[in-house]
């Protein structure tokens, strides 16, 4: 049985849901990770500072 991801909201920068085979959490490349763009939550990232991405395997 496969586990279930945690959580289904996607934020604008998630490239797919959290637990997605094949990806992972990242900083996010519009706040750096701080979750504030100019005093105001960062809109790519809900504010949390990741994005769910693909990961490279190979």
């Amino acid at each position: 049985m496969a586990d279930k991801p945690q959580s289904t909201k996607l934020n604008p920068g998630d490239v797919a849901p959290p637990g997605t085979p094949a990806t992972g959490e990242g900083p996010c490349p519009d706040c750096q990770g701080k979750g504030q763009l100019n005093g105001q939550r960062c809109r790519t990232c809900d504010g949390s500072g990741i994005v769910i991405q693909g990961v490279a395997g190979g």
